[in-house]
């Protein structure tokens, strides 16, 4: 057995004698110790204060002991080494460099692939403060000849060809390694006795080997069984390079690498460019470049705190909160929003109220005593925006706060809106469509008598216990569907009569518009511009005869689903947008039997009614499509939404269909070319012998 190298005791020594370890104040090395295979290494000087100086040193191994490092000289250059000190949040940032490497690490005669090393040596970077040895950093070098040192290593890089067109695999159906695969004439492990056996019933196309087969469309190709007659008129001349098979069992072509994620840009400031004017869409800036937000529902149904508001865009969302993890967020009461001009800003307008009934809002089983303390709670925050333009007017906001327990568990429902009105509106009646409905927006509703002020059709939109009493209401979206429901606390001692009138009641508030708006933009203050009348069927009847059904526990006819109907249809296009308008609504009460279930006992337990409320929406064409001809019906290869060829692509680029450039020139051309072939026709054979005649 070989002693160590001389490198190696004073590396042992120094590791035995705890130079690496901090020596004073809790000054230290990040790592402790580095070996040392690449020319430039780092490391971090932990805790280190403003005055300390950082040496290099190196240790000669002839000399046969321990050096005394030199704490007290600042030495950053050392023959072929450097050392930089960068210092950065609570550390020195220390690196030690090979400037040029030793000849014999370069040289060609080296042998690049040699198991000893070029260059060894052992290297001791120091901390001092004011003369005063704090902290070690052992480094022990050992490179090679075939590391980045060596220039004379080859600059030639691999090529990689474009493998478009090379085959993953020349023969797919080679699934069996070191047999022959029955059927597969490309498999080279098949002898030719045995590939004669089969020779007959080979596997054809890419997966028997033919990687580049030619598509059925081109001329070239051979006219497949059943092919029409009119086929060659219909080919396509192409060469083999754009065949539309490139990508089956291929590799693909070379794509360069993508940035590390390190590298890649990320703009976490948000972009403002408010001071130009809003545009549909951009998000609304605060003073501070900041985004206005307000919570809202994404794709995945989770309510996002901290979603931007977009200019010009409605939106009424309920978001779920658990009140043991709830926080009040700060909301618009401080905030200062820029309004689209330069240097504009406005103040939203805060009114607060408390919340009348929570049960609306939480739902919680938790009985707590009295004396507990108290704390606000935001249930709805309403937000309408004054626009003018591309710029903001004026901006209100209703908060409605509730009070609850401070130790308070259970569920609260939140509601959050936000509404973009033109700055010369006189209330919130919004359009849903200018002129036609927008899908997604309210259907506009009003009651003709004027009892009630309403502007939209409504569904329920239940909260806390599911009771109709404490359920609110959400506005009817053009071209949504949608269903809900209620239910209603029935006792043991209500009659059916009762029951007719209590289920009637919670239905009345959803059937309260007479009259639906065709457009998106009718006017409320105009009848006969655009409203129609809805129809009612099946209305509820509170006057049944009392006695049916009360003996047993059962009442008929209780009005219990209503289910609106709504007819549209495409009216037309502006600027190529298409107008939906409303041809008619109907509104429809349909009764149900229902039953008081208590089990073996009743006592004095309520029993639960439900109630539903659906709406949808039927589209109407505006003209009936033509009906198929018996020619369609019965030769269907010649459809051109069935096969990839028919009969009127045999002019396809001068039909609409053809989108290889613009259809006037497109035009052209082709009467161009039919005007020579004419031509071409006439100066041919046999009229030039007519006229010698």
């Amino acid at each position: 057995m070989g002693l160590p190298s001389p490198v190696t005791l004073l590396l042992g020594l120094l590791l035995f004698q705890g130079i690496p370890t901090p020596l004073l104040g809790g000054l230290v090395f990040i790592p402790s110790f580095i070996r040392m295979s690449v020319p430039e290494v780092s490391a971090s000087l932990v805790g280190a204060p403003e005055d300390v100086a950082v040496s290099l040193s190196l240790l000669q191994a002839e000399a046969g002991s321990l050096p005394v490092p030199a704490c007290g000289v600042l030495n950053n250059d050392t023959g072929d080494w450097s050392l930089t000190v960068t210092r950065s949040v609570n550390a020195l940032e220390v690196t030690v460099r090979l400037k040029r490497a030793p000849r014999r690490c370069s040289s060609k005669e080296t042998d690049p692939f040699s198991e000893s090393p070029c260059l060894v040596q052992a290297l001791l970077v120091s901390a001092s403060h004011n003369s005063s040895c704090l902290a070690h950093l052992p480094i022990q070098v050992e490179i090679y000849a075939n590391s980045s040192l060596a220039q004379n290593a080859s600059e030639n890089m691999t090529v990689i060809p474009n493998q478009v067109y090379q085959p993953l695999g020349p023969c797919p159906c080679n699934l069996t390694a070191g047999a022959c695969d029955v059927r597969c004439c490309c498999d080279q492990e098949c002898s030719p006795e045995v590939t004669a056996l089969f020779r007959e019933s080979c596997f054809t196309g890419v997966f028997g080997g033919d990687v580049n087969p030619l598509f059925d469309q081109l001329c070239s190709a051979e006219r497949a069984p059943g092919a029409s007659d009119w086929f060659s008129l219909l080919c396509v001349q192409s060469p083999v390079a754009s065949s539309p098979f490139l990508g089956y069992f291929h590799l693909g072509a070379v794509a360069p690498g993508q940035r590390a994620p390190s590298e890649v840009s990320v703009h976490t400031d948000p972009k403002d460019f408010s001071d130009f004017g809003y545009k549909q869409g951009d998000p609304v800036m605060t003073v501070d470049k900041a985004y206005f937000t307000v919570p809202q529902v994404s794709l995945a149904g989770q309510c996002v705190q901290d979603a931007p508001v977009g200019f010009l865009q409605n939106f009424d969302v309920r978001c779920v909160t658990d009140l043991e993890v709830y926080q009040e967020r700060e909301g618009a009461v401080n905030a200062r929003i820029k309004n689209g001009a330069v240097g504009g800003i406005i103040a939203p307008k805060v009114t607060s109220e408390e919340a009348a009934d929570l049960d609306r809002f939480i739902s919680t089983d938790t009985l707590l005593s009295p004396g507990s303390a108290p704390r606000n709670v935001t249930v709805e925050e309403h937000y309408v925006f004054r626009w003018n333009n591309n710029t903001i007017s004026d901006i209100h906001v209703r908060i409605i706060r509730a009070e609850i327990n401070a130790h308070q568990k259970g569920v609260m429902t939140q509601r959050f809106t936000v509404t973009f009105l033109s700055y010369n509106s006189g209330d919130e009646r919004g359009t849903s469509g200018n002129p036609g409905y927008q899908l997604g927006r309210p259907v506009r509703a009003l009651d003709a008598n004027r009892m009630r002020d309403i502007s939209a059709l409504h569904l329920w939109q239940p909260a806390g216990r599911g009771l109709c009493t404490s359920a609110t209401f959400k506005p009817i979206l053009f071209g949504e569907n949608a269903l809900s429901g209620c239910l209603v606390e029935v006792g043991l001692g209500e009659d059916c009569s009762q029951l007719r009138k209590k289920a009637a009641e919670m239905l009345d508030p959803l059937m309260q518009a007479t009259h639906v708006a065709m457009r998106g933009n009718s006017n409320y203050s105009n009848l006969s511009d655009g409203w129609l009348e809805v129809l009612r069927a099946g209305a509820p009847d509170t006057s049944a005869d009392l006695s049916v059904g009360s003996a047993n526990g059962t009442c008929p006819d209780i009005p219990a689903q209503l289910q609106i109907r709504i007819l549209f249809s495409e009216a037309g296009a502006v600027e190529g947008i298409a107008q939906q308008e409303i041809l008619g609504a109907e509104m429809r009460v349909s009764p149900m039997n229902w039953q008081f279930q208590c089990g073996l006992t009743c006592g004095l337990q309520a029993d639960l009614l439900p109630l539903s409320a659906s709406v949808q929406f039927i589209e109407v064409p505006a003209q009936m499509p033509r009906p198929l001809t018996r020619f369609q019906v019965n030769f269907t290869e010649y459809d051109c939404t069935r096969n990839d060829v028919c009969w009127p692509q045999l002019l396809y680029p001068l039909i609409r269909d053809y989108q290889g450039g613009p259809y006037p020139q497109c035009l052209a051309k082709g009467l161009l070319l039919a005007f020579l072939s004419v031509l071409a026709a006439f100066l041919w054979h046999p009229w030039p012998r007519r006229h010698k005649v």
